[in-house]
């Protein structure tokens, strides 16, 4: 495990919580009283991972804390890996630490390389970079902090030999079914196993057997001597080591016994030189067995002093999704959803692509705090977070997703023939720098469809044509703005020969202008949205709304809780121009507002030139579902 320290220079300390005065939590509190205390202040860092004898060779640890980010490379990273990304990157950056990205790649049948790929993305994605200048004197240098758990195998296995030699664990030759039966249970102590009185040098041959693939799968596991009669039954010996004669994404065929991942998991921590380690409260029960092999492999002269600690904060729960990976790989292998990243997944590779972004998922994240309670938090609050980040930066379009032929029949009167007026608007209306967009209006747009009723509801204030009230008495046809353009009188419609409407009809009034000295000149209480029929750019617009019509899926059967209108397809067009700056985009889609429909951003798997435009709704303009 030994390695040279890199020439690194330390990141700059930040300032802390309660200077910066950001919200306050007690995972801020531990680490800032142990850096008053001075906990891990004369530990050693040997520039890599490695043991006691590694790290004390080194220099006093350059980084104020260590914290981890460590998925297993078993599926894609989900919304609430995004709030441990955010814990443990963000508070390591505020107190002048580093975060280690490791892939907890101990269980090899069930990781690939694929995942791992996806994992590294994502993370730097959300803006977190894994490379770190670590070592004081050398500006400019920086070193990945990227480690993978499978590399520290011979260690693991090393350290096991050692609880054998100490009489701290032993190799049991029972049954899954023996053990099982006499672990015990919350109101019965467990039973010794049989083979728990065996000594270290009969238990020493017996796991070297076991390494050099003589016995089957299944037919022993290493275990920890603790106490069979503990109360908390993770500490009536867990196991250790197990045998499993697969083949590693990482080692290959070197190994055909694996740790546990609770076994793993402190000594990856310790190797890392890790300060504080951050996870959910359903590890709060581990913490105690976390704390007994770390302790045994400190005073045995193995692992450096002192170890990390665990510390536990309640998960994210959010209504209407599914964060089980056993879960989410159903929905993909039972064709549910279009892959990992289907807009509908709460995979971050699924939320980037539906339309959100870093910010708005940090921002989600900081708004539903750290705490030790529980409890869920509303899918609205999701969505809020995006629109409160994209309101202020997104730029704006006209488009128009179930189009409607409206001819302005005075025209060609007024203007001309083949005439086509010049519009304009800002791209951000909250950013006068982002300058105006231009496009054009002719005698024939699209409008939405749902801006016209032949005969209009109580409160329409849209487009509708002269007819006779409910009182008997005739009414005129309303009058409406067209956005950035003139405001228009309804005159009438055409149908097709099933009484299906095909047009509207309206007439232009002359100097209403938006912009111009008569744009105030007639009052109207209605503005709809539109785009020139001569060149607006056809649109496929895909209308997400929430995969899971129950608050709380995962109680029933999967198909019975899927909500059937989480997508629907319109083929709509948007505004003229707008291509142009999706191609300077590129291959990094950033999400816009369609006027009065929601934030949106182009398919990143649709490329420009690939045939029609592809967009997906991230979110409306407000929260308007209703379950």
């Amino acid at each position: 495990m030994s390695s040279t320290p890199s020439s690194n220079a330390a990141p700059a300390a930040t300032d802390t919580a309660a200077d910066s005065g950001k919200p306050g939590n007690f995972l801020r509190n531990v680490i800032e009283q142990d850096l008053e205390k001075g906990t891990y202040a004369q530990r050693r860092w040997g520039g890599s991972p490695g043991d006691a004898a590694h790290h004390a060779a080194g220099i006093i640890d350059p980084a104020a804390i260590r914290t981890r980010f460590p998925p297993e490379p078993n599926g894609y990273l989900h919304l609430g890996h995004a709030k441990s990304i955010w814990i443990n990157f963000s508070l390591a950056k505020e107190y002048g630490g580093v975060c280690h990205l490791r892939f907890d790649d101990t269980n090899p049948e069930k990781e690939e390389r694929e995942y791992v790929e996806s994992i590294r993305e994502m993370v730097q994605w959300l803006g977190y970079s894994t490379e770190f200048a670590d070592v004081p004197g050398a500006p400019g240098q920086t070193q990945p902090h990227v480690y993978y758990a499978s590399d520290y195998f011979d260690f693991m296995y090393r350290a096991a030999e050692y609880l054998i030699e100490s009489g701290n664990a032993y190799v049991d030759e029972q049954t899954p079914e023996q053990m099982r039966a006499n672990r015990g249970d919350f109101n019965t102590p467990g039973k010794d196993s049989p083979f728990r009185s065996r000594s270290p040098a009969e238990n020493l041959a017996r796991l070297r057997e076991m390494r050099a693939g003589k016995l089957a799968d299944g037919a022993a596991v290493v275990r920890a001597r603790i106490d069979m009669a503990s109360p908390n039954i993770n500490m009536r010996d867990p196991a250790i080591y197990r045998i499993k004669h697969a083949a590693h994404h990482n080692t290959g065929d070197k190994w055909c016994i694996y740790p546990m991942y609770t076994f793993a998991h402190p000594i990856e921590d310790a190797l890392e030189q890790i300060t504080h380690s951050f996870c959910t409260l359903e590890f709060e029960d581990q913490r105690p067995f976390y704390d007994w092999l770390l302790q045994k492999l400190c005073e045995g002269g193995l692992l450096q002093a002192p170890p990390p600690r665990q510390y536990e904060f309640a998960r994210l729960n959010v209504t209407h999704v599914i964060t089980s990976k056993r879960r989410l790989r159903q929905l993909v292998e039972e064709g549910h959803v279009d892959g990992w990243d289907d807009p509908r997944m709460p995979t971050i590779a699924g939320l980037r692509r539906r339309g959100y972004t870093p910010d708005a998922l940090k921002l989600f994240c900081e708004r539903s705090g750290v705490s030790k309670s529980g409890g869920w938090i509303d899918y609205s609050a999701l969505e809020g977070a995006l629109r409160d980040t994209l309101d202020p930066v997104a730029p704006r379009a006209l488009a128009v997703l179930a189009p409607l032929k409206l001819e302005l029949t005075n025209w060609d009167a007024l203007f001309g023939a083949g005439h086509l007026e010049p519009c304009h608007a800002p791209r951000n209306p909250h950013d006068e720098t982002a300058g105006q967009r231009q496009f054009t209006l002719g005698r024939e747009i699209w409008i939405e469809a749902e801006d016209f009723m032949e005969v209009p509801a109580k409160g329409y204030r849209r487009l509708y044509p002269p007819h006779v009230g409910g009182d008997g008495q005739p009414k005129e046809g309303n009058k409406v703005r067209l956005k950035y353009g003139y405001v228009i009188h309804c005159t009438g419609c055409e149908k097709d020969a099933n009484g299906q409407i095909t047009k509207v009809l309206a007439e232009v009034i002359p100097d209403t202008k938006s912009g111009t000295p008569g744009a105030d000149s007639v009052k109207v209480k209605g503005v709809i949205g539109w785009v020139g029929v001569h060149d607006a750019t056809p649109a496929e617009i895909r209308l997400y709304e929430r995969l899971f019509k129950v608050e709380h899926p995962g109680e029933a059967e999967l198909a019975e809780e899927l909500n059937p209108d989480s997508l629907s397809i319109a083929q709509g067009y948007v505004e003229a121009g707008l291509l142009d700056m999706l191609q300077a985009q590129g291959d990094a889609p950033a999400p816009l507002q369609f006027e009065r429909l929601g934030y949106f951003v182009r398919d990143r798997k649709m490329p420009i030139g690939a045939g029609t435009l592809v967009f997906n709704r991230a979110c409306t303009l407000k929260d308007g579902w209703k379950a």
